[in-house]
């Protein structure tokens, strides 16, 4: 069909499962055919589709994936502090090998600079990733103040605007 609809031997059908409460998209699974087709065929029959259910549904999947994002967040904090915390706790370093290939251990009171700097990256990894999922609230007030501070500053420039020109009328006026 080159015009993007169905045929008319197939309209009765689409009635029939728009009637039934069908959506855009399972009457064209059932019908075997494009969704396109199935809304502009709908469309040219006045018959329309009720979209608040898909929006409840899409808002509601966006509510669970927030809620997620948020549970992930969290638990990295988490893993950031249990890798701070590594920083300063006693650290068994290890070795396999040697001549003999033997076993060997020692317990050092901390990890070494380098360890310490590996611990506190993947910490600040964590962190870093927590607040791009689930970015803190600015309690500041910052923007609040910047806009405020912008506004006054918009409002004496008019004041100024209109204050000159209103001198500049008056000088002509003395002058006429």
């Amino acid at each position: 069909m080159s015009d993007g609809y169905m045929g008319k031997d197939k309209w009765e059908t689409l009635r029939a499962l728009h009637a039934d409460g069908l959506g855009r998209n399972a009457i064209a699974r059932e019908m075997d055919i494009a969704p396109a087709a199935v809304s502009r065929t709908a469309a040219r029959l006045g018959l329309t589709f009720d979209r608040s259910k898909i929006q409840a549904a899409t808002a509601a999947r966006l509510a669970d994936l927030a809620e997620r994002r948020s549970l992930l967040a969290e638990d990295l904090i988490t893993d950031a502090e249990k890798l701070r915390a590594q920083i300063w706790q006693p650290h068994l370093y290890w070795d396999w090998g040697g001549k003999d290939h033997d076993y060997d251990d020692k317990l050092a009171d901390e990890p070494t600079p380098g360890d310490k700097r590996a611990l506190m990256g993947a910490a600040g990894m964590a962190i870093d990733r927590s607040l791009k999922l689930a970015p803190a609230e600015e309690s500041s007030g910052l923007d609040a103040a910047k806009s405020m501070l912008g506004s006054l500053g918009e409002a004496l420039a008019a004041y100024s605007r209109s204050a000159d020109s209103a001198e500049e009328q008056q000088a002509e006026g003395e002058q006429a």
